[in-house]
């Protein structure tokens, strides 16, 4: 996977107005990029406000799956098979892994929330409003007036690569504090749903800490999805040790073969034994996914494997997310499929599915499945 690192534009993103500007049709109206005097970034004085632009909470008090981390704008080449340098124009798409969790969970029928940060600025107000378009909670959504909303630019170059290039120095997301956090909302949900790139820098490493602890302490399951991107940590170790710091906190663990590989310094991921070690005390279920070829699941109780959907792949973005909301979209229903190896298999069927149609499309959420595309795929495979 070829990663590579970027710093961000408009003065690392910081050169939002130091007042705020007027509403306009209920939503702010802001000054051109050129006008705006930059504002020195002070943590302690970062202003936030909650929940979306009209003031109404997005669904449910209670969802039942709750997704912790960052939302932020995915740019995506129009043409496959590029490089992005060599892309001519790129197509914006709402993404950040939990956040992709969260609608995916939503667009199947499912309850979720979403607790995280965006910049007060034009793609922070598009990103709150897209949670609420797809019925996901964002009560727990803050805006930061002295960061940009974080920006990824991502593609599937010819060589079957993904390459990423991030503007996040810092980013809102980043910033949000522990004092900030909707703890009701975490400690009323079934699942909590987390990575590792919020354990990147403070505050929002106490913050997710914080976060997870109260899951945990109030009974909550813990899924957890490493999602390695390495050019966020300051180096390869850091993130091994950053990944592993809160692993044996989670009851499910989702990897993919090449973060297995990464976390056991180079061990074969295809081997059952190395990917044992993997397995804590804690550890209700642990997935391996193998893109086209599906997943590997264990338990303390079974292991196995189950097939993918075989696709013409245009963007991959999302296609773990998508895996995770299918699984989870189960889970929050019947937990007893965690025991039940014949329903495990079935639910994992149904997770297969959803990546696999993630990759038909552009971007991660706009590409998320609904319910019946799934219904629909799975009738084919069936047939």
């Amino acid at each position: 996977m070829a990663l590579r690192a970027a710093s961000p534009p408009c003065a690392a993103g910081r050169c939002l107005p130091s007042s705020p500007t007027p509403r306009v049709g209920g939503r702010r109206a802001f000054r051109s990029l050129a006008s705006a005097a930059p504002t020195p970034h002070r943590a302690s004085a970062v202003r936030t406000k909650a929940i979306n632009s009209d003031g109404a909470p997005g669904t449910s008090d209670s969802p039942q799956v709750v997704c912790f981390g960052e939302l932020l704008i995915d740019f995506v080449p129009t043409v496959s098979g590029v490089s992005l340098a060599d892309a001519s124009a790129f197509k914006k798409a709402p993404g950040g892994a939990p956040a992709n969790v969260a609608v995916g969970i939503a667009r199947l029928g499912g309850s979720s929330a979403f607790i995280g940060k965006v910049g007060d600025d034009e793609f922070g107000y598009m990103l709150s409003d897209m949670l609420k378009e797809n019925n996901v909670n964002n009560q727990g959504l803050l805006f930061d007036t002295h960061a940009r909303t974080a920006l990824a630019f991502v593609t599937l170059r010819s060589d079957g690569e993904r390459e990423f290039m991030f503007y996040r120095n810092p980013s809102a997301d980043m910033l949000l504090e522990e004092k900030e956090l909707d703890l009701d909302l975490i400690r009323k949900a079934k699942i909590f749903h987390h990575g590792s790139i919020s354990l990147i820098t403070e505050p929002c490493k106490t913050a997710h800490i914080a976060a997870s602890k109260a899951a945990k302490d109030a009974g909550v399951l813990i899924s957890y999805d490493p999602n390695l991107r390495l050019p966020l940590w300051s180096s390869a170790d850091d993130a091994r040790d950053g990944i592993l710091s809160i692993w044996d906190t989670a009851d499910l663990i989702k990897v993919s073969a090449e973060e297995i590989s990464f976390l056991t310094n180079g061990e074969d991921p295809y081997d059952d034994s190395v990917v044992e070690k993997l397995i804590h005390p804690n550890t209700k279920l642990l997935l391996v996914t193998e893109g086209p070829d599906g997943c590997r699941y264990y338990s303390k109780e079974f292991s196995g494997k189950v097939g993918g959907l075989e696709v013409t792949a245009v963007d991959t973005t999302g296609a773990g997310d998508a895996f995770v909301a299918g699984i989870l979209s189960k889970l929050a229903v019947d937990f007893s499929i965690l025991q039940d190896e014949a329903r495990l298999r079935e639910a994992l069927k149904f997770a297969n599915i959803c990546g696999a149609l993630t990759v038909t499309e552009r971007g991660a959420i706009p590409a998320m499945p609904t319910l019946q595309q799934v219904a629909d795929a799975l009738a084919n495979v069936v047939a």
